[in-house]
């Protein structure tokens, strides 16, 4: 029989040692100025163009009204953080990775799994049952006892539970939209999911200590890793894909309260100076300070904004609720000059897609991060910094960086295929399609 997979080894993988991995490279930023990667579009933060003046004389003729459109269903969502306590990111990560791939390859030798038809709901029975059964018999999230049977019973349910659980999914024991689309991945696909992303990883060279924090970029997950189970997980929101979120190794050394957002000059160039010329009181709205190169404010109607010098300004953000990074920042030097931080636009957390930002990662339960990152620090009010504490000191408005007892190493990877010590394999989307131009093709893309 043809192979319908190329042959694959663990030793193929562990050739792969033989040339590091580079990291994919994103354009370097100042520390301050990488705010627009990690606070999705200029508009999230800051205030729209000016509203009509008042007094202004009204149409002639009156708008017709239209009638009330509908409103749309709000679809359920389906993304959910994994309840597996074991971190995504660990020693033995590419090891364990490797094996599951040839585990997959195997399947997909053998003929892969069955196609499960749509339509099925608890009670149902027949050949589309047998078919989802079989088809989760064959990765071990049911039992292989039960993968003849063609009556959905409470095994089921838990099987399906498992299945989502493995795909960042919630757990509604259903064959949700979601679900399906899963389910119906090819065991080829899934093969080299765990193979690149095993590749990915092979030339990392990452400092563990007994606490580390891991974002994986496909998953839109952070997760603080405390003597090797994962002690916190939270929701994020990652780097779209015209401006992805880099694969970074570094340490976070400090949390930043009520930060600064200093501009990039292509945000200036692209989004600022057509707006101004649109609406001149844009800055003064957004609270957005303009400064020489001596640090001297200048009066935004000062500045020629249809020339070019315009771009050779300092723009800067002032701290608060309105600031693009929120109010914490989680600050971890590195060439790309991106960081994880809190963002005003909440509500992207609830949503399915994450994948919204300009590259750094905004995380939901920032201050709880911040906490467990700042354990052992001094200088907190109440003797430790809790969120209680860290609100307490957003709240007047000074800016204050709170360096950690020592530092926490952190690193961003990109795992679409992935299996822990216990072998379960887990696997998310590839966003950026990197599972599809391959690891090497990728970084010399870059």
């Amino acid at each position: 029989m043809s192979r319908l997979v190329p042959a694959f080894s663990l030793a193929t993988l562990l050739s792969a040692t033989l040339v590091p991995f580079a990291f994919a490279q994103a354009p370097a930023f100042d520390p301050l100025s990488a705010a627009p990667m990690g606070g999705g579009s200029l508009e999230s933060a800051l205030p729209a163009s000016a509203p009509p003046v008042p007094g202004a004389a009204p149409s002639a003729t009156p708008a017709p009204v239209k009638a009330k459109p509908k409103p749309k269903p709000i679809p359920i969502r389906e993304t959910a953080l994994p309840t597996n306590p074991e971190p995504t990111f660990t020693q033995e990560v590419f090891f364990s990775t490797a094996k599951a791939a040839e585990h997959y390859a195997a399947i997909a030798d053998a003929g892969g799994w069955p196609t499960v038809p749509g339509g099925l709901a608890p009670g149902a029975k027949g050949k589309g049952v047998a078919a989802l059964r079989k088809r989760l018999a064959i990765e071990g999230d049911l039992d292989a006892m039960g993968a003849d049977s063609e009556s959905w019973g409470p095994d089921l349910t838990v099987a399906i539970k498992h299945f989502q659980d493995r795909m960042g999914l919630r757990q509604s024991g259903l064959i949700t939209p979601g679900t399906l689309k899963a389910l119906n991945i090819p065991a080829a696909t899934r093969f080299k999911q765990l193979a690149s992303s095993a590749q990915r990883v092979a030339g990392i060279n990452f400092q563990y200590d007994s606490r580390y924090v891991v974002v994986n970029i496909p998953s839109a997950t952070v997760e603080a890793i405390d003597h090797g189970t994962v002690a916190r997980r939270y929701v994020a929101v990652v780097g779209d894909p015209d401006h992805r979120s880099p694969e970074v190794a570094t340490k976070i050394q400090a949390v930043n309260l009520n930060p600064y957002w200093t501009l990039p000059t292509s945000i200036i160039k692209n989004e600022i100076i057509p707006k101004m010329r649109r609406d001149p009181g844009y800055l003064t709205r957004a609270k957005i300070r303009i400064l020489d190169n001596h640090g001297a404010e200048v009066d935004p109607r000062q500045v020629d904004w249809n020339g070019e010098r315009a771009v050779n300004y300092t723009l800067r953000q002032d701290a608060g609720a309105a600031n693009a990074l929120g109010n914490i920042r989680i600050n971890m030097p590195n060439k790309d000059a991106v960081y994880m931080h809190d963002t005003p636009s909440k509500k992207y957390f609830g949503g399915d897609y994450r994948f919204l930002s300009h590259g750094c990662v905004r995380v939901e339960g920032v201050y709880d991060l911040a906490s467990w990152l700042l354990e052992g620090a001094g200088g907190a009010p109440n003797g430790r910094w809790d969120k209680q504490a860290l609100l307490a000191k957003v709240a007047t408005t000074e800016h204050v960086d709170i360096k950690l007892p020592a530092p926490v190493p952190v690193i961003w990877v990109y795992m679409t295929g992935w299996a822990n010590g216990d072998g379960v394999a887990h696997f998310r989307d590839d966003i950026y399609e990197y599972d599809r131009i391959g690891g090497r093709a990728r970084a010399a893309a870059l």
